[in-house]
Formats: C-alpha cells, sequence, structure tokens
C-alpha cells in the first residue's frame, strides 16, 4: 500500500502515516501521471492497483453522489475489474468440499472456466442425469484476502478521520461499515444461494420470469451448484427476433419485475445489469448472479409506498415528511428551501411528456437534493437509484420508446387501493390504537417514577438558558452598581453626620472631613449614572 500511494502521489498521506522514507522507486512514466494527472485520477489509478477489494470499494462509491464530488465519481465509475483466471482441480475441490464421489453424480465437468471474477470462477458441468449445472467456485484464500484488505481499509479511514474534517463530514465511518457487510455477504456462497432460493418462492409462480434452480447438496460456503438456462443475453436484439421474442415485451417485463422485487417483495437485484440477465426462448426473463441483493425493511417498504402516492399525488410537503422518516441522519439547513427544492422535481416530472422523461435525470436531480439538503439515507435507497438507473438503460438498449412512468402505473393503482382498502384502513387504526395504548401504559410508570424522586428528593431538572454569558455580565454589573449605591447612601449619612457635628479640621467655616464626603459623594453618583445609562 505505501509502495502505491507513493507511486500515485500521496505524500502527505504517507507523511502523516510516519513512513514517508518508504516511497518506492517509480518509472518515469509514474511522475509522468503525478504531475499531468488529476488527483481524482490518481485515486482510480491506485485503486487499481492496491487489488480487487480495493476496485469494489471504488465501485460501490461510484454511486455516491450525495458523499463525493462528481469529478470523482466519474472517475471510480470506470472502475474495471481486471481478473487473470487461475487453474483450478474442480473435481478435487468437490469431492473435498462436499464429500463424495465426482464420478457418482457428475458425467462431465468442463476444465476451461465459463467465467473468471475477483471472487469465483464459473464452471460448466454436467449431472448423471444429464442435466447441465453451473459450478460457481470461490478462489482460494480469497476469504482471507478481503478480511486483510478490510482491515487496512478502515485502517485507512481511521487515518482520514483523525487528520481531516473529511471523514466526518462524509460518514466515512458508517459507509466503510456498509461497504465491509455488503463485501462479505457477496462472498458468501450460502449467502447467495439463499438470495436465490428466497427470488424462487417470491415469483414460483410468475408468467414472465424463472429463477434457476439450486443443488443444494452441492453447494456449501465455497461451492454454489445451480441449473444452467440457457438463454439469450438481454440486450441481443437480433437474437430475440430470430427467436420470435419481441424486445418490447422483454423491455416492459423486465421493468416491472424489477419493480414487482421492489414494491411487492422489498427483496431486489442490485446489480441488474445487462450481463446479469437473459431470456430464454420462451420468453421468459432470468435474472444471475445473485451475490448483491438491496433489502426494504417492512416499515420502510411502507413507508416508500406512501412516498409513491405523495410523488403522484405532486405533494412535495409529504415527500420531505416520508424522506426525513426514511433517512438515517439528516441535517437539513433550511426546511422551506428543502421542500422548495423538492417542488421544483415535481413540477419538471409532471411538465414534461412522459414519453420525454429521462429518469437518469430525475434520479440526478433528487441525489442532488439529498446531498444540498445532508440527508444520508439507508444502504437500499442507494441501491434502488442504481438498480432503476441499470434497468432502464437496458430497456432503453431494446426499446428506445420505453416508457418507465407507465410500467410504475399498475403498482401506483395497486398501492392506492390498498391504501384505501378496510382491511388496511382497520390495520392502520389498530396500529395506532395499539401505540396510543402503550403510551398510555407506560404514563403511571413514568409518573410514578418522577413522584418517587420527588420523595427522596432526588428530583432534578437540568435547564439550558442561552446568552448565558451576557446573562451573567448583567447580574454582575447590576451587583457591582447596587453595591456602588450602597456605599455612596452611607458616604451621605455620614457625610451629614458629620456636617452637624461640626467636629475636626475645618476648611473656612465648614468641616474638612465633611467636604471631603460631599466631592466623594459626587464622584460616586457620577460613576453610578455612568454606569447605569451606558450601553
Amino acid at each position: 500500500m505505501i509502495s502505491v500511494l507513493s507511486k500515485y502521489g500521496f505524500k502527505d498521506l504517507l507523511a502523516r502515516m510516519n513512513v514517508g522514507n518508504k516511497q518506492a522507486e517509480f518509472s518515469s512514466d509514474a511522475q509522468e501521471i503525478i504531475s499531468k494527472g488529476t488527483v481524482y485520477e490518481r485515486i482510480r489509478l491506485a485503486l487499481e492497483e492496491l487489488g480487487p477489494t480495493f476496485v469494489k470499494l471504488g465501485q460501490t462509491f461510484s454511486n455516491r453522489e450525495d458523499l463525493l464530488p462528481p469529478e470523482l465519481i466519474q472517475e471510480l465509475q470506470k472502475l474495471q475489474d481486471k481478473v487473470d483466471k487461475i487453474q483450478m482441480n474442480v473435481a478435487e475441490i468437490l469431492e473435498n468440499e462436499c464429500n463424495i464421489s465426482v464420478l457418482d453424480h457428475f458425467s462431465e465437468i468442463h476444465e476451461e472456466p465459463l467465467a473468471t471474477a475477483s471472487i469465483a470462477q464459473v464452471y460448466r458441468a454436467v449431472l448423471t442425469d444429464g442435466t447441465q449445472v453451473i459450478l460457481k467456485i470461490k478462489k482460494p484464500d480469497v476469504q482471507k484476502i478481503i478480511e486483510d484488505d478490510l482491515l487496512l481499509i478502515k485502517d485507512l479511514e481511521k487515518l482520514i478521520s483523525s487528520y481531516s474534517e473529511i471523514g466526518d463530514k462524509l460518514n466515512l465511518k458508517q459507509a466503510i461499515s456498509t461497504f465491509e457487510k455488503s463485501l462479505l455477504e457477496e462472498v458468501s456462497l450460502i449467502n447467495e444461494k439463499e438470495n436465490i432460493l428466497q427470488f424462487r418462492r417470491n415469483f414460483k409462480n410468475s408468467r414472465e420470469t424463472y429463477v434457476p434452480k439450486v443443488y443444494e447438496e452441492f453447494s456449501n460456503n465455497n461451492i454454489l451448484c445451480m441449473e444452467f438456462v440457457d438463454g439469450i443475453k438481454v440486450t441481443d436484439k437480433a437474437g430475440l427476433l430470430a427467436n420470435s421474442i419481441s424486445p418490447v415485451h422483454v423491455s416492459e417485463a423486465g421493468l416491472r419485475l424489477f419493480v414487482s422485487q421492489i414494491l411487492d417483495y422489498g427483496f431486489f437485484h442490485a446489480d441488474p445489469h445487462a450481463g446479469n440477465i437473459l431470456v430464454k426462448k420462451d420468453g421468459k426473463v432470468v435474472f444471475i448472479d445473485f451475490g448483491a441483493v438491496g433489502k426494504i425493511p417492512p416499515n420502510d417498504k411502507e413507508i416508500l409506498e406512501d412516498l409513491i402516492v405523495s410523488f403522484v399525488a405532486k405533494n412535495p410537503h409529504k415527500i420531505v415528511r416520508y424522506l426525513k422518516k426514511m433517512a438515517v441522519s439528516y441535517q437539513i439547513p433550511n426546511e422551506r428551501r428543502f421542500e422548495g427544492d423538492v417542488k421544483d422535481i415535481l413540477d419538471f416530472v409532471h411538465s414534461t411528456s412522459l414519453k420525454e422523461i429521462d429518469p437518469h435525470a430525475v434520479m440526478n436531480k433528487m441525489k442532488d437534493v439529498l446531498k444540498d439538503n445532508r440527508l444520508y439515507m439507508p444502504d437500499y435507497f442507494y441501491l434502488l437509484f442504481k438498480g432503476i438507473g441499470l434497468i432502464e438503460g437496458v430497456g432503453r438498449t431494446i426499446n428506445p420508446d420505453l416508457d418507465v412512468v407507465k410500467s410504475l402505473h399498475p403498482y401506483t393503482k395497486k398501492i392506492f387501493a390498498k391504501k384505501i382498502s378496510p382491511q388496511n384502513i382497520l390495520k392502520t387504526g389498530m396500529d395506532k390504537m395499539m401505540t396510543f395504548t402503550d403510551n398510555v401504559d407506560e404514563i403511571p410508570k413514568e409518573l410514578r417514577s418522577v413522584l418517587q424522586k420527588l420523595d427522596e428528593n432526588k428530583f432534578t431538572v437540568t435547564s439550558e438558558i442561552k446568552n448565558i454569558e451576557k446573562t451573567n455580565q448583567l447580574i454582575k454589573s447590576s451587583v457591582v452598581n447596587l453595591i456602588l449605591t450602597m456605599i455612596l447612601g452611607a458616604n451621605i449619612i455620614a457625610t451629614a453626620i458629620v456636617f452637624v457635628s461640626e467636629s475636626g479640621p475645618k476648611v473656612g467655616e465648614m468641616s474638612l472631613v465633611a467636604v471631603l464626603g460631599f466631592i466623594f459623594s459626587v464622584v460616586l453618583t457620577i460613576i453610578i449614572l455612568l454606569r447605569i445609562t451606558r450601553k
């Protein structure tokens, strides 16, 4: 890491790590990168050289316009996995991992990988009954490598947060924690297996999609065995037409299925790019690679539905309210401006014809509004934005007239119908009644606690006075004025007594002490008047 950071000119960071004297020697090409490349370009190049975990980190942050500047986002979006295939003895791995004799279960295993990624390699195989399957096999030591890299990444986050305000400002600790959770889920093939099984349950009766079967007896944390799907790549328009499949139907079905994943189940494919979507010869859309999924909690799914209803109803006030309820945290500088920004988006959408609406433009506007108003949304929210952008891009490739808003209409009607249904009204009323009842039940306990503290003289009240320093200064000044006034009064009385007694040395016919007392009283009176009348 020191070598790579030094190579790409991050000397200040190295100096703060107290390793500035360990800079690596690098070529004239590297010198040229440092002198000519922007800091964002150098960050991308450093991530690429640091390896797959850091590349995935950059890819994850390439969707966080709410955190990073646009120039860095553009560079991170250029990151690509550059992975070389490795040699694996698939039969030996199967026998060791599954405790089986390969010849008893497999009639053929292809030695050449079908695909290679940073975490695993994919092979084709045939079971003894003739079924074609896919074997996804995790690379050796990849778990340990990722865990080590994650430790380095967390150390870097601590370093950045310690020496710069950027860490706190960007909420880097939370973002890195989210990335760690997501990557560890992706590297677990058991997790991917469970995701596939969940999708099969959700869409078991669907006429528009097919979810591949999983062979659990040949699957564990290091191996995933699933049905091979002989399909056409979703963007292969010529291939679709050659099999009498309508690209328009495929584009609309794919979009409907993705929306259904979100709104019906709150469990959606987090990376629906063209390489992860196939079309069977019967026209069914098939999503593959379920390593990364988005999960929406039930309560948030309800809020998301309310958000969609408010969007259709053109109600910026409610949209703001639901966004705040959904947010992990927020520090809105100006509520009125925030609502105005949301209203501008609504005006833009509703004043533009449906076919001319660019979902990317709308989502980018929304991201800008969230960023400007310091709303930090949950992880699935950004996965939603990414997923909708990807699936819409795939759809437009084969159907330039794809109407995203039109595809949402059946679901908006369904949500409206659900909201006004007697069952939902009864459920909502019961929930509110239960909440109210719970609160009422807690009141006697809280009141008893307060009364007990009062009885034991343990009740304390903490208050905060605004402008306390000015208040203290005013009290201090008033006390000084009061003391000076008391001294003045005492001096006047003493002077009067001395004047009447006519004792002591004389100045003319008047007592010297009385004259001095009178002068002191005049001076003190002037001082007090000046203090009182002073601003």
